[in-house]
Order: structure tokens, then C-alpha cells, then sequence
């Protein structure tokens, strides 16, 4: 997969953009706050169709305007796709070659993107429901039938805990409503468990083995860290574990007014020879881990959707020595395209600049070097 073309027009610090790029590697350099991580940022909206940069809607369009509009073309094997994204009185339209999109299910994954950002370090440093997030935004990606289940977990999760503080204020509601809320509820959390429990292992197949190459020694690792004790993820085992549990804990939820168990509670940790990462790992561990981890994922876009994502990387080599930089660079210039961004060329052996473009950002203008 590999976009050939993008336009912007009013995003962010671009008033107008309309740049081709290379199918596999492209340097966008220059000094800090010129418009080289915005770029990166409107991939992700045509991806995705908002960013993960904790960036409200409306800021995305250009000050002093009324609309933005992002386009790009995505070529996967033959096939080639116009993906549209427009911003205006507070509401997203999305279009694929020129047809209307509904529904984000139907949008997502025309462009399939793996990015990394310095604000992703949050992904060990912080809290559970930020490693949650990064989670379900991959699974979405990758399946439809996750996407779809997930936002109808959502939807009977806030009806359940609704009816729960119902059940605590009226002696007279009925119990079994939230019984049945309940199996629905379970229903879906079995296939989130097993979605996500397949997804890490994925990631673990690969992540260790890059790590390594990199750095030359560790063992990279992530942990599963559901919120409820998982013998087996066998659909029948799974669904009377979490029936037992939810009999078992009526009481407990009841006086919260919440659900307290459940895969909207999960975690996961990053490993790095049996010492959590987060408690135990330097900057740099840090920021190689989610490197790595997100490197895995190329793996996983094949073997699931038959393609290798778009890369796109802000930053990546602040912090890493000559030899990491060069080692990480050996994955990220085969066959799979990447948008990187850096300050400067210096350090980056020749061999993965011959075949780059390079492109100068200035005051959010865009020259190919």
C-alpha cells in the first residue's frame, strides 16, 4: 500500500499542499514548528479520520478559515482510491472516490498507517487507558468486526452502568434487564479478550527479535494484563468465568453505580528482560520499545490484510546513537513506504538516502530537494 499523491488545503499551517510521494522512503526536514509533524498528522486523518495527537476537531482547520479539506490517492497492489476528508461548521464528511461514507466502519482501512510520535512514549509512561486506546485503534484497523464490536461493547457498557445506579436509588426496578444487559455485555468482551490476546501474541512474535537487532541484546516483550484472571480464552470457559464474576461482584457494583470488570479495564505491559519498562526503563528504552513495537505491527498489517501499511515517523532519531539510527533505518527502507521526520540529514549513511525524496519544509511550505 502506498499513497501516490496528497492535497491539503486550510489544515493546520498549510493554506495549500500538493506534493507526490515516493513509494518507499521520503525525509521531510527542517527546524522545529514549521509544519513537518502536521504533515504526518493529516496522513493519519485520512487514515483514520481524526488524529492522535489529543487535538480538537476544529483546530485542525487553518485559522481564520471555515473549512479544511484533506485528499490523497492510495494505490494497494492495482487498485487505486481517492480518500477526502472535509472539516466545516463543526462537522467531518468523509468520501471514497468521490461517494459519500456513512459510516467510519466503511471508511476505515482504505489507508492503512503504522505511526510513531514523541507524545507515544505516553504509551509505557502512562496510564492503562492510554495503552488501551493505542490498542483499539490497531485493532480497527485490522478488522472491521473488532471496530464494530468494540463501539457496541461501548454502548451496552453505558447502558449497563446507567441502569446500575437505577438499581441503587429504585428497590422496585427490575433485575432482570440488567441481566440481560449483562450476557450482551459479555458476549462482546469475549471477543475483545480474544481479539486483543491474538493481537499481542502477534506483536510478540516479531517485537523481541527486532529489539535485538537494533541493540544487539534484551529480551522485548509485551504482557496482556486483562482486569479479571484468564485461564482459558475458550468462548464457552470465557463466557461462565465472567458470568461467575459479574454473580459474584452484583453487590460491589451496585454501591460504585459501574462496571468493574470487563476489557474496558485492561492493560498491558512492556517487558524488557523480566523489568517493566515503565517503572525500570530509561528514555531511550522507552522510546526503542514502542519503536520496536510498532515496527512488529508491519507483520501483522501482511498477514492480516494482505498489505504492509504506510509508515509514518516523527522524530524516531532524537535520543538514538549513529548505530541505532542506521539499524532502525535497515527497516524502515525496504519495501514499505515511510514518511519520516527529521531535523537533519546528519548521521544517515548514503545507501538510505539514494533512493529517498527529500523534501525541505519552511513556514509550511514544502520544496523537494
Amino acid at each position: 500500500m502506498e499513497i501516490t499523491k496528497i492535497n491539503l488545503v486550510n489544515f493546520r499551517n498549510y493554506n495549500k499542499l500538493d506534493i507526490s510521494l515516493n513509494k518507499t522512503m521520503n525525509l521531510f526536514i527542517g527546524n522545529n514548528a514549521q509544519g513537518k509533524t502536521n504533515f504526518l498528522e493529516s496522513i493519519l486523518v485520512l487514515a483514520l479520520t481524526k488524529s492522535s495527537r489529543n487535538t480538537f476537531e476544529e483546530q485542525i482547520i487553518q485559522f481564520g478559515k471555515v473549512k479544511s479539506s484533506l485528499k490523497c490517492k492510495v494505490r494497494n497492489d492495482k487498485l487505486l482510491n481517492e480518500l477526502l476528508v472535509i472539516f466545516e461548521n463543526n462537522t467531518k464528511k468523509l468520501f471514497v472516490n468521490k461517494s459519500q461514507i456513512k459510516r467510519l466502519s466503511d471508511y476505515i482501512s482504505n489507508l492503512y498507517v503504522i505511526s510513531f510520535f514523541p507524545d507515544d512514549l505516553e504509551i509505557i509512561k502512562s496510564s492503562p487507558s492510554v495503552r488501551r486506546g493505542v490498542l483499539n485503534i490497531q485493532l480497527s484497523q485490522l478488522s472491521k468486526k473488532y471496530l464494530n464490536t468494540y463501539n457496541e461493547y461501548n454502548k451496552i457498557l453505558k447502558t449497563r452502568n446507567e441502569y446500575l445506579k437505577v438499581l441503587f436509588t429504585n428497590s422496585i426496578a427490575d433485575k432482570k434487564y440488567l441481566d440481560i444487559l449483562t450476557e450482551k455485555l459479555i458476549e462482546k468482551a469475549v471477543i475483545i479478550y480474544n481479539m486483543r490476546k491474538e493481537y499481542i501474541d502477534f506483536i510478540n512474535e516479531n517485537i523481541g527479535s527486532i529489539y535485538k537487532d537494533i541493540v544487539g541484546s534484551g529480551d522485548l516483550y509485551i504482557e496482556y494484563v486483562p482486569n479479571i484472571i484468564i485461564d482459558s480464552y475458550e468462548e464457552d470457559i470465557l463466557k461462565s468465568n465472567l458470568l461467575s464474576i459479574f454473580s459474584k461482584n452484583y453487590r460491589k457494583e451496585l454501591n460504585y453505580g459501574m462496571t468493574l470488570f470487563g476489557p474496558h479495564r485492561d492493560d498491558m505491559n512492556f517487558v524488557l528482560t523480566k523489568r517493566d519498562l515503565k517503572q525500570y526503563g530509561s528514555q531511550g528504552q522507552q522510546k526503542l520499545a514502542v519503536i520496536c513495537y510498532k515496527l512488529s505491527e508491519i507483520f501483522i498489517f501482511e498477514r492480516v490484510c494482505g498489505t504492509k501499511p504506510v509508515l509514518l515517523f516523527d522524530d524516531i532519531f532524537s535520543e538514538l546513537d549513529i548505530e541505532k539510527r542506521n539499524k532502525l533505518l535497515k527497516f524502515v527502507s525496504q519495501d514499505i513506504q515511510s514518511v519520516i521526520t527529521t531535523t537533519d540529514l546528519k548521521s544517515i549513511q548514503k545507501k538510505y538516502l539514494k533512493d529517498a525524496y527529500i523534501f525541505e519544509v519552511k513556514d509550511g511550505n514544502v520544496t523537494r530537494k
